[in-house]
């Protein structure tokens, strides 16, 4: 496997951070009251700050310089209570905050979950899983960090430092100027550094995009790599990944640590400034020597927060680019459901007449070719038109290489249709045209004389059912995996299963329908797993079925024990059957040859062998072996 650029994510360009914090507010507001709490909290929690250091100084200068001991143990008790507040309101403040910020990481994660399900296929075609889940998880749990971090007390630290600011300025105007000095220095530091280190965090967060791509999908084939013993050559270029990963870390920390050394380094400063002036201004009268103690205290809470806010840059720059990669999938646009105007509304329950049908007798099937009988005053055979129509339709996954070219086909009500040719002729393409997985970019599909471009996708995918090669269960038990949590056909779970034979081994089993089915079905053989998925078909009672390749990976035993049940879920049914065995199509009403991507021939069995053509040399290849 050569993954050279393959799991790389594009690092987007300059972001705005008031435009992606205004954003990010939405998610927030719901729990504004927490918010107002919090903000209420800082003010007091910063007076509770202010206040310490002019203790301090009033117990030195009122009390231990001059020798007078009343009233000191007053201060003292004093000073213990505010520092009491303090932490009360701390506890409450981190509470508040990191209460709110799982709230709001738990709704970003189900409105992404949302938006993810309803992207376009061709979005999943060209991104990783790794990073799609990367985005889903890792990012929003970054967000987390940002409440964890405490980053709404920025406010409260902003409100400290021009306490402190102010206090400081009230006490001694010029030591107050002298201290003040190194900010102009400090301001510029954190402005650098901000630049540099949201540049080294987009680096991270797209480099474990690629780490986690790639472990997704080296796990998912760790059969293959076992078996062509390509272990050593799949460690090798994890360890690449995992380098790059590591990589990418270092100018965060490098740039997070030179930026706390260079606060630690100016604070250090601004104490030698007081000790320098201050000193000297006690020698000569002007400046008590509380004071001097109570600046070298404010000094040390004005550098707490900025030391604190070079950990918070970290924590913030990270958020900001994830906050980047999120609304930038948010954003990515989706497929609606309901976008288009649905025809005339039909339950489920209500079989399958209604919703695609331009009448209340669509039931009527009108090709005495399908053995279907009109009844008397029902609607002329000639006048209902096909089900499924596909008119001069050409598509291409890439540009200037098509996979159908000018297809039509016309499928009528009931028909059992089956499409073979080479892999890669267009057959699978045809069935995902027709779900709309894919839009179609030449030429038009129509459901019961409607375009489907016309339909909602509900309205379309709600009567399909597909049956894959590699049927896809999940975990839970067999029940979910055969109704998907769908209440109408929950009812038909059993029903469903009888009707495909799953019922034979699903009743043998512990706890049969609540048995357990582990990650992608692992406990199950793959001809159990293939019977689960046909009753799935048959649960949801679909009007149009669709089999792709669906008795591929059953052994002949399992397959001769599933062709009555398969027979009996085309009843009433209009069916497309994809398949590369010749022999489970052979009582199709029709066989449609597809060469190339173009419809080449079409008839019964008897009709294609005896005309020697596509199809007959296929049933030669695979019967006579010649």
């Amino acid at each position: 496997m050569n993954h050279s650029g393959i799991y790389e994510e594009e690092i987007t360009g300059k972001a705005y951070d008031g435009a992606l914090l205004k954003r990010f507010a939405g998610y927030v507001a719901p729990y504004r009251a927490s918010i107002a709490l919090v903000v209420l909290i800082l003010p007091l929690v910063a007076a509770c700050r202010l206040a310490q250091p002019w203790i301090i100084k009033l117990a030195i200068d009122g009390h231990i310089m001059t020798g007078k001991l009343t009233g000191l143990e007053t201060i003292a008790l004093a000073f213990l209570g505010i520092l009491l507040i303090e932490s009360l309101l701390s506890f409450l403040e981190v509470y508040l905050l990191q209460s709110v910020g799982q709230r709001v990481m738990s709704d970003m994660r189900s409105e992404l979950y949302r938006h993810v399900m309803h992207l376009p296929v061709t979005w999943f075609d060209r991104v990783p899983v790794g990073s799609a889940v990367t985005r889903l998880t890792s990012d929003v749990e970054v967000l987390g960090e940002m409440f964890a971090s405490g980053i709404i007390t920025i406010i409260g630290d902003i409100l400290l430092l021009i306490g402190i600011i102010s206090v400081m300025l009230w006490m001694n105007l010029k030591l107050s100027l002298v201290t003040f000095s190194i900010l102009p220095v400090l301001f510029y530091v954190a402005y650098v550094f901000r630049r540099r280190m949201r540049q080294s965090f987009r680096e991270v967060r797209a480099r474990l995009g690629s780490l986690n791509a790639f472990l997704n999908e080296c796990i998912s084939g760790i059969s293959v790599i076992q078996t062509f013993n390509c272990e050593r050559d799949e460690e090798r270029r994890f360890s690449e990944l995992n380098a790059s990963y590591r990589d990418a870390n270092m100018p965060v920390i490098f740039w997070d640590a030179s930026l706390y050394a260079m606060v630690e380094a100016l604070s250090s400063i601004a104490v030698a400034l007081i000790i320098w002036y201050g000193g000297g201004e006690i020698v000569r009268g002007a400046l008590t020597f509380g004071v001097l103690v109570a600046f070298i205290q404010y000094i040390e809470k004005f550098f707490s927060p900025i030391r604190d806010l070079s950990a918070k840059y970290s924590v913030m720059q990270g958020a900001m680019a994830a906050m980047e990669r999120i609304f930038a999938l948010l954003d990515t646009p989706a497929l609606n459901p309901l976008s288009h105007s649905p025809l005339q509304s039909s339950s489920r329950e209500g079989g399958k007449q209604g919703l695609l049908s331009p009448s209340g007798r669509e039931l009527e099937r009108g090709a005495e070719r399908v053995g279907v009988r009109m009844e008397p005053g029902g609607t002329d055979p000639l006048q209902i038109p096909p089900l499924i129509e596909f008119r001069n339709v050409s598509f291409s996954y890439q540009e200037g290489n098509d996979i159908l070219k000018e297809f039509n086909l016309s499928v009528n009500r009931g028909e059992r249709v089956a499409l073979v040719g080479e892999s890669g002729g267009g057959k699978t393409t045809i069935t995902r045209l027709l779900a709309r997985l894919y839009e179609i970019e030449r030429g038009n599909i129509l459901i019961n004389g409607n375009n489907i471009r016309d339909l909602s996708l509900d309205d379309v995918r709600r009567r399909i059912g597909v049956v894959l090669q590699d049927p896809c269960l999940f975990a839970g038990t067999i029940e979910f995996n055969i109704c998907l949590g769908d209440e109408p056909a929950r009812r038909r779970v059993r029903q469903a299963a009888t009707a495909v034979g799953a019922d034979r081994f699903i009743e043998l089993l512990p706890n049969g329908y609540d048995e357990e089915v582990r990650e992608r079905g692992n406990n199950f053989s793959v001809g159990e797993k293939q019977l689960i998925s046909f009753a799935r078909a048959v649960a949801f009672d679909p009007e149009i079925l669709v089999l792709d390749e669906a008795t591929a990976s059953i052994d002949s035993a399992s397959e001769q024990m599933i062709q009555e049940g398969i027979r009996g879920m085309m009843q009433g049914r209009t069916s497309l059957i994809i398949a590369h065995r010749l022999s489970t199509i052979q009582n199709a009403d029709r066989i449609v040859t597809i060469h190339h991507g173009i419809k080449v021939e079409e008839g019964t069995h008897e009709e294609l062998i005896n005309a020697q053509g596509v199809y007959y040399k296929l049933h030669q290849l695979q019967f006579n072996g010649i």
